[in-house]
């Protein structure tokens, strides 16, 4: 890792990006981890870490824990390997806590691309409806809750079901003959990811457990099954089957011949629930729901829920597709998490001033053994904080997207020992002006990082709720119709643009070939292109400027200085505007290339009899305009035009309104949709004047 970022830094200086280098943070040093382990204490101490025993994602090739957000349709969004179940005890951070903050804030995020911001939105998932208690039968101590959006439909339920890992499960089959089946079915079952079995379209598999749950809105009983297509980390991980209103209700009644009710009716229909062939899922009207038949959708979804309250068996509740960020990883490579497991005082947090605990350097990484700090004894083995006892620290190390969900906040205080970063320094930097990343990012990192700094709000730690005020999300680069990926062996390396072309000529092509937030497709005819744009630009500048009184120059400027004037402000103008307000980096590189052709097209209209004020400026607005796309060759052609200190050091150039007017404009004349000529009137003349001046026109 040391010898790559030593390698990275080499290419970005080459390429000549303008970083404070004193400010730079490596997250896998001791020196950065230590602030993070903090970070994860502060978690604790506000109850918003918590240990529990849970199925999770696992990716058997990396030999790890995945979070929800890091499985893409079933696979390891690293690796791309199938992913499986397990239940491990593994640690959370309640990101459900802030899911209200994190859903309403977005509004506040006026400069994110609008989607980034429904991708969040989407993911937290914020539903409403009610909560719905149903008894079962055979053990009326116990209470199956579930939550629905369509508490109108409650008339439909036609059986219950239950995710694999719902905690009333074991004691539902208890000592019944369904509790070896349910054991067999469940090994069946575990080899499925979460992911996979909760589509629409997923195989729904399914099995009765020999008891029966009340509907608290009739009475009337409805078998508890299990399946494969209900999840316990969504929701309560229990589900009343509404088959006639629901398409995932609806293919698992189909395939369990359970009974399917039809309590909603769209307008002018009549639905049967044995001829239908799919789910109406819209609203209509309430029927064969007792008292509320006849209701409309709406309003049978307010009078319901309030008779489950007054029955004591539901309420008005609010629902959120977001889960709790499980952050154990089964890595070496990530942040040890700093909690000690002591026989005496049980889960005990390592105090602050013995941070860092750190990762153990000589180790050997087999992959076969995990977590793999679990088989160092050197690392495992340890004190208690509290009575000094024996005790074992945690082998499990932290998501790594922990480190980067506040690196920004160690730019502004790199070298604070005593402190993760300094609240004056945080106040004055915060928030991040202008934030680049991948939109891959949106539901992952981007989310993280507005958690953490809102937890950090919280604490006092900082006064901003929100990390990043303006957005870009950049695309992916591509090559041969694939991402680059050393995988796919297609990738292009710095070192080799820098050697053949040069550092400018990969920057120049990188930011002309798509807008920053589409994906670029790599062409070596591209990068020629721009290559040969910056040898037209040298040939323009390494003559240097003319001396006044030199051969033929001109001495009054005439018509095709103005022209040029125009084109040299006009050009300030859009490169500004595109690099300020719009990000359009490839448009302004395309205005510097049409300004470029325009001095050569006065060269040649004059030649090379030249107004040298006019032309002076050209070459230099265009070197200064250049100066940020291409600093090397930008520096070097300052220099040709005689001037000492670096363009860098220059202010920007601004553009003057009155050199972009025109005095003469081209009106194109027809008649009866035919051209019939075309005629120079003056910018601004009235209709009547261009009229008459049509009019004159002899053809």
């Amino acid at each position: 890792t040391v010898q790559n970022i030593k390698q990275m830094k080499a290419q970005q200086r080459r390429l000549g990006f303008s970083y404070d280098w004193s400010r730079e943070v490596s997250t896998c040093s001791p020196d950065y981890y230590r602030w993070t382990q903090w970070l994860f204490l502060l978690l604790c101490h506000r109850g918003l870490a918590y240990k529990k025993k849970a199925f999770v994602n696992w990716c058997p090739t990396c030999q790890t824990v995945l979070a929800n957000e890091q499985v893409e349709g079933g696979s390891c969004w690293r690796c791309n390997a199938e992913v499986e179940q397990r239940q491990l005890d593994q640690w959370f951070l309640r990101i459900t806590d802030y899911a209200e903050r994190l859903l309403n804030d977005l509004s506040l995020l006026e400069d994110w691309p609008e989607k980034v911001k429904i991708m969040q939105e989407n993911w937290i998932g914020r539903s409403e409806g009610a909560e719905v208690v149903f008894k079962v039968r055979e053990l009326p101590e116990l209470e199956l809750r579930t939550f629905t959006t369509r508490p109108d439909t409650l008339y439909g339920v036609t059986f219950m079901c239950l995710a694999l890992e719902h905690p009333l499960l074991p004691r539902l089959v208890e000592g019944t003959e369904f509790e070896q089946k349910l054991s067999r079915f469940t090994a069946r079952v575990r080899k499925e990811s979460n992911i996979e079995h909760s589509a629409v379209d997923a195989p729904k598999l399914g099995m009765f457990i020999g008891r029966h749950a009340i509907n608290p809105i009739n009475g009337q009983a409805v078998p508890i099954m299990v399946s494969n297509y209900v999840i316990m980390g969504y929701g309560t991980g229990a589900v009343m089957g509404v088959p006639a209103h629901d398409q995932r209700d609806f293919l698992f009644a189909r395939q369990h011949n359970l009974p399917v009710k039809v309590v909603i009716q769209p307008p002018g229909e009549n639905l049967r629930g044995d001829t239908l062939t799919g789910a109406y899922e819209g609203d209509g009207s309430m029927d064969g729901s007792g008292p509320y038949s006849g209701l409309p959708s709406e309003e049978g979804k307010m009078r319901i829920t309030e008779r489950l309250q007054e029955l004591g068996a539901g309420k008005f509740d609010v629902s959120y597709h977001l889960r709790d960020w499980l952050i154990s990883r089964q890595r070496y490579w990530g942040a040890p998490i700093p909690i000690i497991y002591c026989k005496q005082c049980g889960t005990v947090p390592v105090p602050v001033e013995q941070l860092p605990v750190l990762l153990p350097e000589e180790i050997e990484l087999t992959g076969r053994q995990m977590p793999p700090l679990s088989h160092y004894p050197s690392f495992m083995e340890t004190s208690c904080p509290e009575c000094g006892g024996p005790a074992r620290r945690e082998a499990d190390t932290m998501d790594t997207f922990i480190c980067s969900s506040w690196y920004f906040l160690r730019y502004t205080s790199p070298q604070l020992e005593d402190r993760p970063f300094d609240l004056q320094e945080a106040g004055y930097w915060m928030p991040v002006d202008q934030y680049i990343g991948g939109i891959e990012h949106a539901v992952l990192h981007l989310l993280y990082a507005r958690f953490i700094t809102k937890v950090l709000y919280d604490a006092g730690l900082v006064k901003v709720q929100e990390p990043f005020k303006r957005l870009l999300a950049q695309g992916m680069v591509n090559k041969d119709g694939a991402k680059m990926s050393k995988s796919r062996g297609n990738v292009i390396t710095p070192d080799q643009i820098v050697e053949r072309y040069g550092a400018d000529t990969g920057r120049l092509f990188i930011l002309f070939a798509a807008p920053p937030e589409k994906d670029l497709d790599w062409n070596d005819q591209g990068v020629e292109g721009c290559y040969r744009f910056l040898r037209r630009v040298w040939r323009l500048v390494e003559p240097g400027i003319p001396r006044e009184g030199a051969g033929k120059n001109r001495v009054n400027p005439g018509e095709a200085e103005q022209e040029l004037t125009r084109s040299i402000h006009r050009t300030i103008k859009k490169v500004t505007l595109d690099i300020e307000e719009r990000f359009n980096f490839n448009t302004a590189i395309s205005a510097i290339m049409e300004l470029v052709n325009e001095i050569y097209a006065y060269r040649q209209r004059t030649k090379i009899h030249l107004y040298l004020p006019v032309y002076r400026e050209a070459l230099t607005i265009t070197v200064q305009l250049l100066a940020p796309f291409v600093p090397h060759l930008a520096e070097e052609a300052w220099r040709k035009l005689g001037h000492q200190k670096s363009v860098h050091l220059q202010p920007w150039p601004g553009y003057r309104e009155e050199a972009l007017q025109v005095e003469q404009v081209e009106v194109v004349v027809q008649i009866n949709g035919k051209v019939r000529g075309h005629i120079n009137v003056p910018a601004g003349c009235s209709e009547q004047d261009l009229i008459e001046a049509a009019l004159k026109n002899q053809r």
